[in-house]
């Protein structure tokens, strides 16, 4: 795919795929502009035209356009090279080899999707009885139709395989993109039909809803060639400029609470559509925003849902808030059919979703008694154990021992009762124990160190590796020139000095946060565990 990447690059230049997402003005040989990511409160973000490349100096991000859509859109490289591939007009099919038939596959697929959708929404705009429950029962405006391009299946069990027959495409090529079911005919048939957009703005399923009260009421497209149900996130296409803009998102439980969302001006909204939220789509969203609120149900199947994702937004870094007051409706729809400005109000009402589920919890449990405060200790302990930050932990401690009457020392004495018993337990196989603890701050100050390295001649006390893509090389010569070109010679040691000093501090907090969360692990022997306490307090003593 190198060759491909190549001509991708001779075709856009790094400063118009850019200008597409943040005004850039000029400063001399380089493009300047503010940070997609909100971080920066003076301009901050660097574009070199001439080596094609760019620089975030306050999120400590760089790279080439490829990288670029990468974080911004918060999709794969595969998904940035099929964007920017049509962007600039190059097949990329000519360049994958043996993966050419496939290519041709995926294209035959989008292509019956995209004409299926059109084909839905001239049914929809034909059938007065339809365009009735759409725009009438359903409450959705014409913009909000046309913006998610909302449609209609026929009854007929093979009108729309038909219609897409005539125009060239073959059944094998239906059932890639699933359209068909196992018997041949229409997957979908007499339901408002919104279709599923990736962030590259192609249609890759659907999601159907009946239009009365026959069963399924949601009809989902199953996994294809194009869809994978565990990544894909329904109203990203529509929110991601919103989400950049305002720095959050809102996630939702059903599709028709994004539509409804949007329509009522939260164009942040979006749901993880026909399954549970994933790590992979969490990750996703964290690319555009650490600040995520949950728009879920306080029954047990969302308090079950919250703590899944406070388990997984543990090491990601995310601020998890939960939106709860919907004022008696059951969803964010039936709260917006009672007035727009109830759910806007909603939204900017969130709660710690610690502090939500500490309360849903506390409401299950009679803390007058022993046994309910033994029972809420146990469950408000294990939530706190998925906190990673200190500070963050104590005030919850704080919360519950006060709810309890007892001190933190007691829960802290508990907690640890709580680790023997579990240490004391039959030993499962350890799993997937996380030991990449790099993280963005590291990252860039290895970044400023190599860029001194490299072209300001100064040499580094600390092993580095240094790069070899060219990529790279230029993105921290962009560094050195935006930062430490004016400096002098003593000036550059100095600033290597403190750099060195910094990045040992943070890889030796790194490295202390991996070592505790092997101490979670289940199948942690006494003796590894002796070892990991005693390497944990020598680091924790060479910090001071």
């Amino acid at each position: 795919m190198n060759d491909a990447k190549e001509e991708i690059r001779a075709r856009l230049p790094v400063e118009d795929v850019i200008s597409q997402y943040i005004e850039l003005k000029r400063a001399g040989r380089t493009l300047k502009g503010r940070s997609p990511w909100g971080v920066d409160k003076t301009p901050s973000f660097m574009v070199s035209p001439e080596k094609g490349i760019w620089h975030d100096f306050s999120a400590n991000k760089g790279g080439d356009i490829f990288t670029f859509v990468m974080e911004v859109e918060g999709i794969t490289f595969k998904e940035a090279l099929e964007k920017l591939a049509a962007q600039a007009g190059v097949d990329i099919s000519r360049y994958s080899g043996g993966d050419a038939r496939l290519a041709k596959r995926k294209a035959r697929a989008r292509e019956a999707l995209e004409l299926a959708t059109k084909y839905y929404q001239y049914c929809l705009s034909k059938s007065r009885k339809v365009a009735e429950y759409v725009f009438y029962k359903r409450n959705l405006n014409r913009g909000t139709v046309k913006e998610f391009r909302i449609g209609y299946s026929p009854k007929e069990g093979k009108a729309c395989k038909k219609f897409l027959l005539s125009r060239g495409f073959s059944e094998s090529e239906l059932k890639d993109a699933g359209l068909l079911n196992r018997f041949g005919g229409d997957m979908f048939r007499g339901r408002m039909m919104v279709p599923f957009i990736d962030t590259t703005g192609n249609v890759i399923g659907y999601t159907a809803r009946v239009l009365d009260k026959s069963e399924p009421k949601y009809l989902n497209t199953q996994d294809t060639l194009l869809f994978n149900k565990s990544r894909f996130i329904f109203g990203l296409a529509q929110a991601k400029d919103a989400i950049r803009k305002s720095g959050f998102v809102v996630i939702v439980e059903g599709n028709m609470d994004v539509i409804s969302s949007h329509q009522a001006g939260v164009k942040e909204a979006v749901a993880t559509s026909g399954t549970a939220m994933t790590e992979q789509h969490l990750k996703a969203l964290s690319r555009l925003t650490d600040d995520i609120r949950l728009a879920y149900d306080g029954d047990e199947a969302g308090v079950k849902a919250t703590e899944r994702a406070i388990m997984m937004a543990g090491d990601l870094g995310i601020n998890l808030t939960v939106i709860s007051d919907y004022q008696g409706a059951k969803d964010p729809d039936e709260l917006i059919q009672r007035g727009a400005e109830f759910w806007c109000k909603a939204v900017e009402e969130r709660k710690p979703a610690v502090e939500w589920l500490l309360d849903k919890y506390e409401e299950k449990v009679d803390l007058r008694t022993g046994f309910g405060k033994r029972e809420y200790s146990d469950i408000a302990l294990r939530l706190l154990g998925y906190v990673k930050d200190k500070v963050e932990r104590a005030h919850y401690e704080e919360l519950v021992a006060e709810r309890l009457d007892v001190s933190r020392e007691d829960l802290h004495e508990k907690a640890d009762d709580l680790k023997k018993k579990l240490l004391a337990k039959p030993k499962r196989r350890l799993k997937d124990v996380k030991t990449n603890a790099t993280s963005d701050k590291v990252a860039g100050l290895e970044d400023n160190l190599l860029a001194i390295m490299i072209y300001g001649g100064v040499d580094t006390p600390l092993e580095l590796e240094m790069p070899e893509d060219e990529t790279k090389l230029d993105e921290l010569e962009l560094v050195f020139d935006n930062l430490y070109k004016k400096y002098t010679k003593a000036e550059l040691e100095r600033e290597v000095k403190d750099l060195c000093a910094a990045l040992k501090k943070e890889t030796t907090k790194s490295e202390i946060e991996v070592l505790k969360s092997e101490l979670e692990a289940d199948d942690l022997k006494p003796e590894r565990e002796k070892e990991i306490l005693k390497k944990i307090y020598e680091l924790q003593k060479s910090k001071k």
